[in-house]
């Protein structure tokens, strides 16, 4: 990589140069490949190396960069199609799908989650978290709060803990007729439970997709998925539904 005149530029350094790292990154580095540390990158391009960092951040939240714990920074792979548009019209846990329970507790849901559940701050509910996954790599960690109310017939059986309570609970939510769903998406970062999950470090920035599920007139479950930022890019198909589009594939249709 060449070195640059930044100071002359309207716009800011850290976006300045975060241009001219990403037509490196297309041109010398291959994926995988780390960069050299972020000592020898200020110092080749005359920036403080806090100008580097959000150049470097820039890059990360747009998928080009991943920081992996021990390793450093890498060049990170074109991102991956995960569906989640609108025609995923069942229950959780139902149709083949790529989720897969790893835990079931009970607990109070934060004050957004019991809003849309329209019960009170200290109602319990049932805390599903599962993993979605894609060639071996995490893409999404979720947590399913299912109200008592939802799933009536589970007090009479003798469900047992871990990844089987969590299937338990998925088939009873889904003895009940689902009306519809709503999403919405926004940015987030990366919790340390869910950072772990992913793979990621705490702070990194993710897309939380929140899903409503109504049966009978009412919010019978709310899921928060929480993707990774860098391997997803959100697209609307055709009909409204919401979809997270490979990288390639885009390439292609292009």
């Amino acid at each position: 990589m060449g070195t640059t005149q930044l100071d002359t530029v309207p716009e800011p350094k850290y976006w300045h140069l975060k241009t001219v790292l990403a037509e490196a990154l297309d041109s010398e580095f291959a994926v995988g490949e780390i960069l050299p540390n972020e000592r020898e990158l200020a110092a080749r391009f005359g920036v403080a190396r806090a100008t580097l960092r959000q150049a470097l951040e820039q890059l990360e939240l747009e998928g080009r960069l991943q920081r992996r714990r021990g390793v450093g920074t890498t060049v990170a792979p074109p991102r991956m199609g995960v569906d989640v548009s609108s025609s995923e019209t069942a229950w959780p846990g139902t149709g083949p799908e790529s989720w897969q329970p790893t835990e079931c507790t009970t607990a109070a849901p934060p004050a957004a989650v019991a809003r849309l559940l329209e019960i009170g701050p200290d109602a319990q509910t049932h805390v599903v978290r599962r993993v979605r996954t894609s060639h071996g790599q995490s893409l999404a960690a979720e947590l399913l709060h299912v109200p008592a109310a939802s799933v009536p017939g589970l007090t009479g059986i003798d469900a047992p803990s871990g990844p089987a309570l969590a299937r338990t609970v998925l088939r009873e939510l889904a003895r009940l007729p689902l009306d519809g769903q709503d999403r919405s998406v926004e940015l987030g970062s990366a919790g340390a439970v869910d950072a772990k999950e992913l793979d990621r470090l705490p702070g990194a920035p993710v897309l939380v997709v929140t899903t409503r599920y109504f049966s009978g007139g009412r919010t019978a479950a709310v899921s928060l998925a929480t993707y990774r930022a860098d391997t997803c890019r959100l697209t609307f198909g055709a009909h409204g539904g919401l979809e997270i589009s490979h990288e390639e594939e885009q390439r292609r249709v292009s």
